[in-house]
């Protein structure tokens, strides 16, 4: 017998995992990685406890649910109860190939309000289309019986109770099996972010959306100095190298140069006049003084254009941060 494991890293995976392994049945546990939130946590977890770990890259699927979710979202823009389905479904579509007879997934009832109270966690069950087959080992005994219960392949009176937001239940559990390396439940979705979050609700309504585009919104301040006209601004020297990376075919390239600065990057539509308008805000963000005057590089498919300008003070650009 063998079960999927929907799987982030953190402690409640751990357990769920354990839970049914103790059992005698074989877990593969699954990550599902997009911009969003990566990898890192669930490698290592799963490293400690000698657990084997796909990843498997959602990307598309996740973004084109991420436009459009069925169960709308939490408080910025992190769809969960659509996020969890769409991972329940493709954990689903990998049963036949892994030979796994169920799911599980370390949701415990009622430990985030919103998105794992009883209807939510049945909602994600019906939307993912696999009803019985998806199991919460630590909360089981809270929930209807499940397929792998009802047919015995698991024991429902080795499962858990767990409901609540107090972690003290699962950190005495982690005691008892041992496992001691396990992540603080701190987040790590960007989507939960409200500045991440703005910023990317400001790029989906552009329109099409690329992973570039995704990655840029992770680094230095974003102005929205038009309909379709971006700037980013790095704050340091290593976002100003990243952005520099990741800018696209078009986009005009913007540093001083006499006069340390960041390295600023516009996006989008242009013309002279808000091509000057971006030369002030790159000298602006600089270290030269107020009212300096101060000459500005843009480039542009390889052509280089100086830009005069005076500096003006970054209070001016503020409304337009996004």
């Amino acid at each position: 017998m063998k079960a999927i494991c929907v799987f982030s890293g953190g402690l409640d995976s751990l357990l769920a995992a354990q839970l049914i392994r103790s059992q005698g049945i074989e877990v593969q546990a699954v990550f599902f990685s997009t911009p969003f939130f990566g990898p890192k946590r669930a490698i290592r977890s799963a490293r400690s406890i000698d657990l084997p770990l796909m990843v498997v890259d959602i990307t598309d699927q996740h973004l084109r649910m991420l436009k459009a979710p069925k169960h709308g979202m939490g408080k910025h823009m992190n769809p969960c109860i659509d996020c969890h389905a769409l991972m329940c479904r493709i954990a689903g579509q990998l049963m036949d190939e892994q030979g796994a007879s169920f799911i599980i997934t370390g949701e415990v009832l009622g430990q985030r309000p919103m998105s794992q109270n009883k209807q939510s966690l049945m909602l994600v069950a019906k939307d993912s289309g696999l009803d019985g087959l998806l199991l919460r080992p630590l909360s089981a005994k809270c929930l209807p019986a499940t397929i792998p219960e009802e047919k015995g392949w698991v024991k429902r009176e080795l499962l858990l109770d767990l409901k609540g937001r107090s972690r003290k239940p699962q950190m005495e559990l982690a005691r008892k099996l041992g496992i001691k390396d396990y992540p603080s439940p701190a987040g790590g979705c960007l989507l939960t972010e409200e500045v991440f979050a703005r910023r990317l609700k400001d790029l989906i309504s552009q329109g099409q959306v690329t992973r570039e585009q995704i990655e840029m919104l992770k680094f230095g301040r974003h102005f929205r100095l038009g309909p379709r006209t971006k700037v980013l601004v790095g704050r340091n020297e290593k976002e100003n190298q990243v952005i520099k990376k990741l800018m696209a075919q078009g986009d005009v390239l913007f540093q001083c140069q006499s006069i340390p600065g960041p390295t600023v990057v516009l996006c989008g539509e242009y013309d002279v006049e808000l091509l000057k308008r971006v030369a002030k805000l790159t000298a602006a963000y600089s270290d030269s003084k107020t009212s300096e005057l101060v000459a500005v590089k843009a480039t542009t498919n390889g052509a280089d254009t100086v830009i005069w300008v005076n500096t003006p003070d970054k209070s001016l650009f503020r409304n337009f941060m996004l």
